[in-house]
């Protein structure tokens, strides 16, 4: 218990850093894979979805790792750059991540019976109109529980990033075992510090899911 105190405030830190990153990736790849997953869906395809089905494809065939040394090593060589583990990580967390998202936007889409257009065309709206007011907000419901599942899958990638030496959760947890020499106990809370983050995902999903669940 007196270990675990002591490396509590190391460990807050650490979870601070990676909800921070956990927010900002997953803003990324929701923008992205939504728009991506608009676009390459069956009622909307254009002369730029084949381009945009290989590149998501790339980005689920590509292993997270790879993307994160990528952004990390390559990038700024070429762009002549200077970029922090920070700005990398989440730049390759949340491109990574929006082709997995587009996908479960494409099929939330595609899943909405091809009537509703229809009706929606009848009742005299535009293809934006319907696919805002009619089409997106059936999606949402449909598609929440995939979307939670992979906000979960970007939390457990973030230990990941611990390879480039970002001082998130899983970071912090090694350099107290080093100090320490106790692997048990502190990677005992650091499991439980990411159950922690985990609940608060899928409370907030089923709070979503119960408002958002139809009359």
């Amino acid at each position: 218990m007196e270990l675990i105190l002591r490396s509590l405030p190391l460990l807050t830190k650490g979870a601070w850093m990676t909800l921070q990153i956990l927010l900002l990736s997953g803003c990324i790849s929701l923008c992205l894979g939504t728009l991506a997953g608009i676009l390459i869906c069956s009622r909307l395809k254009n002369f730029a979805t084949p381009f945009l089905e290989g590149v998501t494809f790339l980005l689920r065939a590509v292993p997270f790792y790879v993307q994160l040394l990528i952004a990390y090593f390559v990038l700024p060589d070429i762009l002549q750059i200077n970029m922090e583990a920070y700005s990398a990580s989440i730049i390759a967390l949340g491109i990574c991540s929006s082709g997995y998202v587009a996908q479960v936007v494409r099929c939330g889409i595609n899943s909405i019976p091809p009537e509703q257009w229809e009706a929606a065309c009848t009742l005299g709206y535009s293809t934006n109109a319907s696919l805002r007011f009619i089409i997106l907000p059936q999606m949402v419901r449909n598609i929440l529980p995939a979307l939670t599942n992979e906000l979960d899958s970007l939390l457990k990638s973030t230990a990941i990033l611990s390879s480039i030496g970002l001082l998130e959760l899983t970071r912090m947890g090694m350099n107290i075992v080093s100090r320490e020499m106790e692997p048990l106990i502190v990677y005992g809370t650091l499991a439980a510090f990411y159950a922690a983050i985990s609940a608060g995902i899928n409370l907030l999903s089923r709070t979503l899911e119960w408002r958002l669940k139809p009359c």
